[in-house]
């Protein structure tokens, strides 16, 4: 009822403000009760044999649960990424272009733009609701995706039998890529311009290089730009980190 007027159900019936007040109260819902439904059942789910060992390693079962629910650390989704690096083999044995050098920064790129954020994580909202920072969940996730990454790479880059220094060289864009990514995907709140982000960058680096030495392999092979891989990939994340702090406090950036 307003504040101040009879509650009798003859002023009830003449009175438009009572009125709409008693309907709003009839449609009050409990959303903690939901809410706490909602937590109730995912976190119901008995945890697996590496979400137990993610929960020993880092020591919080909570963050272990944000690990195992990353959208791109999915079964499927590192199955895909595989299949991908494996194309790039084939493509590097018949073409002699390091293919799977060139194609290790774009994939890890994609999958840390898809990591986190509401557009792509199911459990986002609820994971907001755990006693772990905005910050900590990201990086975990992050650093999870960069390494499952980094180690298809390198399995696939040995099977390609590519030299030694191009092996290991294209880290240093993989880890830039990968940044930029994280940054355009935080900054935005959607993990599609975290991808655009990634393949953008990419593009330019490989087609500028390839412009330049008439080489497509050349951009697989950072050589001197190693350094300014590394700069971009710490200023990159400085930034990521800025944007999930603000995210954490202020006007959501996520959407």
């Amino acid at each position: 009822m307003t504040l101040g007027h009879p509650t009798d159900a003859t002023h009830l019936a003449q009175c438009g403000d009572c009125q709409a007040r008693a309907t709003l109260g009839a449609l009050d819902i409990d959303l903690d009760r939901i809410w706490s439904g909602v937590a109730a059942e995912v976190w119901a789910t008995p945890a697996g044999r590496f979400e137990r060992g993610a929960a020993a390693l880092l020591g919080s079962p909570g963050l272990a649960r944000a690990l195992v629910t990353t959208p791109s650390l999915v079964l499927a989704w590192v199955l895909a990424t595989a299949a991908v690096f494996a194309v790039g083999v084939v493509a590097t044995y018949t073409s002699d272009t390091p293919w799977v050098a060139l194609v290790a920064p774009v994939l890890a790129g994609a999958g840390i733009a898809y990591a986190y954020g509401p557009g792509a994580d199911p459990a986002f909202e609820l994971g907001r609701s755990m006693a772990i920072s905005d910050r900590t969940v990201l990086l975990t996730r992050a650093v999870a995706v960069f390494g499952v990454n980094a180690l298809l790479g390198v399995a696939a880059s040995l099977v390609a039998s590519e030299a030694g220094a191009l092996t290991w060289g294209w880290l240093a864009p993989m880890a830039a890529v990968s940044a930029l990514a994280l940054a355009g995907s935080t900054i935005s709140g959607s993990a599609n311009v975290g991808v655009g982000t990634a393949l953008g960058a990419w593009a330019i680096v490989v087609l500028g290089s390839a412009v330049e030495t008439r080489d497509l392999a050349s951009a697989a092979n950072p050589g001197a730009l190693a350094p300014a891989y590394l700069v971009v990939a710490v200023l990159a994340g400085a930034v990521a980190l800025w944007a999930s702090e603000r995210s954490g406090y202020g006007t959501p950036l996520w959407r």
